[in-house]
């Protein structure tokens, strides 16, 4: 099957699909598709769909008797037929679906999407489907390949989990992810770098943002980004303006939306540990780990461990747009509410964009630069671990915050600290970012427990490198300076 025409990148997930849609066997089979909203998973299973003839049905949050009876129209015009179906409940409607293959005849996809809105209303469908592919049903049925497709990451996720009914029956488990830092370069069609990540660390790398969102509006150049943001995303008549708040209203396990909101703005500003959360709050810690278990089941926040201290982690905002509008919309709203106040919104809030929001995500893309593009040529080694991290300094009575600690293993298996790195996105790196990577080094290897004394330095900067830095670089390998040219196209 052709990718369909318009579709940017996804070429994993279309092959995937196009794998299970394909498969030559007898019996009917299940894939499960998830992922954040706006990712283009319908667009995906509709040109899936398509391309093979398949039978195309998206639910909607409805009671079941009207699910049932949008279930039924949708499948007697996929036959053809002009009088509708009428399903009393869906042991019916499922055993009429898997029976769309014949026993003996080609493979049929059949997709429904938004299905956790389906077994909100009708608990006993995935029961249902468990006993619709059951090895029975499989030597009755035809070669029906189902795919199940819902944006709800905690229930989609529980779906194949411990004893859940249509655990160990999928043959495929697809989730769709936001487009990586390069790709939304791409996708917007920015080549300029700089620009690119600003708009990267608003938006990020959701398609539909840059599309329907925006209606194809990108900015320019670096002079029309401020600009771009009060057209689209501080103005009141687009979606982007409330796409933050929508974000948490569409998720059915968020059901104190105040508490984490408050949790999202306590990270938000800068405070990544349950207890500076908890502080931030004003809660006890002890109170958060429900909420931060549910922001963490429904993709919304990460939770990364920290290099070097195993009981400690760092949350982080998974989702741009989370970021920008609780760091610099939410506590400005009444006023962006007010028609000509965004301009000066935007204005005051300079310091907070970069301290809060690009900063933060610079960091995070060079930690992905790492992860997914960097050689191990620059890292020294093969990389199993990237993460950012602590170190204390005891002389100094103080602690330092590292960006990035790459880890590696030695020809004996043995943990390896392959690179430690700094970000910084509006300073012009020099000598004292260095002696600062090489102070934290010398301090790793004095405590013992973490192998550094061939560490490598790893400076990424947004503004770039002072000619003292560059000197240095050229004649020592150890020392790597990686700007945006090289983020976006290098290694």
């Amino acid at each position: 099957m052709d990718k369909p025409a318009g579709m940017f990148d996804r070429d994993f997930e279309w092959s995937e699909l196009v794998r299970f849609a394909s498969y030559e066997g007898p019996e009917a089979t299940l894939g499960v598709v998830s992922g954040r909203r706006r990712q283009g998973k319908t667009f995906l299973l509709d040109g899936l769909c398509r391309a093979g003839g398949g039978f195309f049905f998206s639910a909607s949050e409805a009671t079941e008797a009207e699910s049932l009876r949008q279930f039924g129209v949708a499948l007697a015009r996929y036959e053809g037929q002009r009088v509708s179906y009428r399903f009393a409940h869906w042991e019916e409607a499922v055993e009429v679906m898997m029976s769309l293959a014949t026993p003996g005849a080609r493979p049929l996809v059949v997709v429904l999407d938004e299905f956790p809105f389906l077994a909100k209303a009708s608990p006993e469908l995935p029961s249902l489907l468990q006993r619709a592919l059951g090895p029975q049903a499989r030597h009755e049925g035809g070669p029906v390949r189902l795919l199940l497709c819902g944006s709800a990451l905690s229930f989609m996720g529980s779906l194949l989990s411990g004893t859940a009914p249509l655990r160990g029956r999928a043959s495929l488990e697809l989730v769709v992810p936001t487009l990586d830092f390069r790709l939304a370069a791409q996708f917007w069609g920015i080549t300029d770098l700089r620009l690119a990540l600003l708009v990267n660390s608003v938006v990020g790398g959701t398609p539909a943002y840059g599309r329907e969102f925006v209606l194809g509006d990108a900015p320019a150049d670096l002079a029309d980004f401020g600009p771009w943001v009060l057209r689209n995303v501080l103005n009141p008549g687009r979606p982007l303006f409330r796409e933050a708040r929508f974000l948490l209203a569409e998720e059915p396990d968020l059901r104190d939306t105040a508490l984490y909101h408050g949790v999202l703005a306590a990270i938000a500003q800068g405070n990544h540990t349950r207890g500076g959360i908890a502080g931030f709050l004003e809660r006890k810690s002890t109170d958060l780990g429900h909420a931060l278990t549910v922001l963490e089941d429904t993709g919304m926040i990460t939770r990364e461990p920290d290099a070097f201290h195993g009981k400690r982690s760092a949350y982080r905002i998974a989702e741009p747009i989370l970021t920008f509008y609780h760091a610099v919309m939410r506590p400005e709203w009444s006023d962006l509410e007010r028609p000509g106040q965004a301009p000066l919104v935007w204005e005051r809030s300079q310091a907070t964009f970069r301290s809060k929001v690009v900063g933060p995500h610079f960091e995070q893309v060079c930690r992905t630069w790492i992860r997914w593009y960097a050689a191990e040529d620059t890292l020294g080694g093969l990389r199993t671990r990237v993460e950012s991290g602590t170190v204390p300094d005891p002389a100094a009575k103080t602690s330092h915050e590292l960006d990035a600690a790459v880890f590696g293993r030695d020809l004996e298996g043995r943990e390896v600290l392959l690179a430690i790195g700094e970000a910084k996105w509006n300073d012009i790196m020099g000598l004292g970012h260095l002696r600062r990577l090489q102070h934290i080094r010398d301090l790793l290897q004095a405590r013992g427990g973490v192998q550094a004394q061939y560490t490598r330095l790893l400076c990424f900067s947004g503004a770039g490198f002072t000619d003292e830095l560059r000197g240095l670089a050229e004649q020592d390998h150890g020392i790597q300076l990686i700007g945006l040219d090289r983020l976006y196209n290098g290694d």
